[in-house]
């Protein structure tokens, strides 16, 4: 087996174990894949993490987020939030370049938030939504590390968008 193909393989893994973690409701799981200063041998005693290896995060109609705190709480807020959510990854491509990988997919996801008051332990609705992603991975000593995440959702067609052809 080549190294390029176990590259790819390794990425595939932790683009797997990010989505997991998300299911899971695995904050500290989900922690530990996103890249740190350290990750990069750098002494954050003498330079301002912020500056190093910074991490961003775009969800679905949110601003960018930039820096490890800011990306692992909103993570944080999402699990407090979500009762289920459930990924289907289609269409995944990764791609490795040296020490970085770029892993672009679609995410179809399943959701729901809390039950209506008095439903007992039952979920609330459940909605799926379509979103395009592009996760960016950076290589480690400990392994490919998150170093930015950004998601689209895709725009359903409705009947209002088709043309009507027929003569009036």
């Amino acid at each position: 087996m080549s190294a390029p193909h176990t590259d790819v393989e390794q990425v595939e893994a932790a683009n797997t174990a990010f989505y997991e973690a998300l299911e899971q409701g695995d904050f500290e799981e989900l922690a530990s894949l996103w890249l740190t200063p350290s990750d990069l041998g750098v002494d954050e005693s003498y330079h301002d993490p912020a500056d190093t290896g910074v991490v961003s995060c775009v969800h679905p109609g949110w601003p960018v987020l930039t820096g490890r705190g800011e990306v692992l709480r909103s993570y944080a807020l999402i699990m407090a939030n979500t009762d289920y959510i459930q990924f289907f990854l289609t269409d995944v491509h990764v791609s490795v370049t040296g020490d970085t990988a770029l892993v672009n997919c679609t995410e179809n996801i399943l959701s729901g938030g809390p039950a209506p008051e008095g439903a007992g332990e039952e979920l609330g609705p459940l909605v799926g939504q379509l979103v395009v992603a592009t996760n960016v991975f950076r290589r480690t000593p400990q392994g490919w590390k998150l170093w930015s995440h950004h998601a689209s959702p895709v725009l359903a067609e409705t009947d209002e968008d088709e043309v009507d052809d027929t003569p009036a």
